[in-house]
């Protein structure tokens, strides 16, 4: 029996307030309004930014919601005026939207949308069609994929081959393409630079992943944990940097490394004076640093002279993909063998046992777990 235009009752994980467990409640999805899609998620997996929003963020207006925003699923019905989607289509769900029409989808030098960007100052509440226990739920980034359903707005939603695996492609709607596009669409990596990537997370090892993909001959990673080395090797690492194993700032020793500095940093952890030692890492002249963690509690700083020596210090959202546009691509990429997924889940597990994948998450005992929600 068709569900298009009823009310879906279905499982979900609910936050109802920061630092807490999630609680797997049966909530009420309504139907797609206008320019509406309604998405049975199959599986999404845990990115580290759901963490950031239950445990860091300071924004307590955020509660209660429904986490998870890196997903892959199936469209169960469109609103009126939706043409670009039917049902039965395989989809991403999206966090950063491509409206197509707006000056910055239209510039080839961005991939922020103004769209995205006015919805961003709006309650999220306007745009969700959750409901639980009487309660409007929060929609997390405009997608909300730690539930069997979600609704979304048609530009957030990215039409994928139907020959892809979504338990392995979820991972496309945000760490991966985070990291990989950092190096080969912002940093712009060249063949045969030397690289360093701080922090060897999903992200940081996509970003290895991208440096290999450009032609970097030297990829050195940097994290405090030496057992990821090995997994780093798999995405194209070259050599490790424990800076616990070094009485000097870190990049000194990448400095002397390199004969005084590498060409492309990027920093993938989140952390200001990370980011300042990824700067300082890079040669002069040159050297360009891309800032890829994700946090918003503190300043970050350098010295003037840092920059004026030449270097180029920027950020990257979303590793500069158009999101509409680069998604579909880098499945196809996927699909060709050109881009590593299966080598990034270390966990497979149920919506069910999301809180036990939080703890694997904040205890650093896992790269990504993929929980499975519905079936296909």
């Amino acid at each position: 029996m068709s569900t298009a235009g009823k009310v879906i009752k279905c499982k979900a994980a609910v936050a109802w307030e920061s630092r807490k467990p999630l609680v797997i409640e049966e909530i009420e999805v309504a139907p797609p309004q206008a320019n509406e899609v309604r998405v049975k998620i199959v599986a999404t997996s845990l990115c580290h930014s759901d963490l950031y929003f239950l445990y860091e963020s300071l924004d307590k207006s955020l509660f209660p919601t429904i986490l998870g925003h890196e997903a892959a699923g199936i469209v169960e019905s469109v609103g009126p005026g939706v043409t670009e989607f039917q049902p039965g289509d395989k989809v991403i769900p999206l966090c950063l939207l491509q409206c197509g029409e707006c000056r910055f989808c239209k510039s080839p030098k961005t991939n922020r949308c103004e769209e995205a960007m006015k919805r961003r100052v709006q309650k999220s509440t306007e745009h969700s069609r959750f409901t639980c226990k009487g309660q409007k739920l929060q929609q997390f980034m405009g997608t909300s994929t730690f539930s069997e359903y979600t609704v979304m707005n048609q530009m957030a939603v990215a039409k994928i081959d139907p020959a892809a695996p979504l338990d392995k492609v979820c991972l496309l709607g945000c760490g991966v393409c985070t990291g990989y596009g950092a190096a080969v669409n912002t940093a712009k990596v060249e063949p045969g630079s030397t690289c360093a990537v701080f922090g060897l997370g999903a992200v940081g090892l996509a970003a290895v992943m991208g440096c290999k993909a450009a032609g970097a001959k030297r990829i050195i990673a940097v994290d405090i944990n030496p057992d990821k080395f090995e997994k780093a090797k798999v995405f194209g690492a070259t050599e490790f940097v424990n800076p616990k194993d070094h009485n000097k700032p870190i990049n000194e020793v990448l400095a002397e490394m390199t004969n005084g500095g590498v060409d492309y940093s990027l920093e993938c952890v989140g952390n200001v004076a990370v980011m300042r030692s990824a700067l300082e890492s890079c040669i002069k002249g040159w050297g360009v640093s891309v800032l890829v963690g994700w946090t918003d509690l503190h300043d970050f700083a350098a010295r003037p002279i840092q920059l004026i020596a030449g270097r180029t210090w920027k950020g990257s959202l979303f590793g500069g993909f158009k999101s509409k546009d680069g998604v579909p691509e880098m499945v196809k990429a996927y699909l060709n063998k050109k881009v590593k997924l299966d080598e990034f889940i270390t966990h497979k597990m149920t919506l069910d046992q999301v809180n036990d994948a939080i703890e694997l998450m904040k205890h650093g005992k896992c790269i990504r777990t993929v929980l499975s929600v519905s079936p296909q």
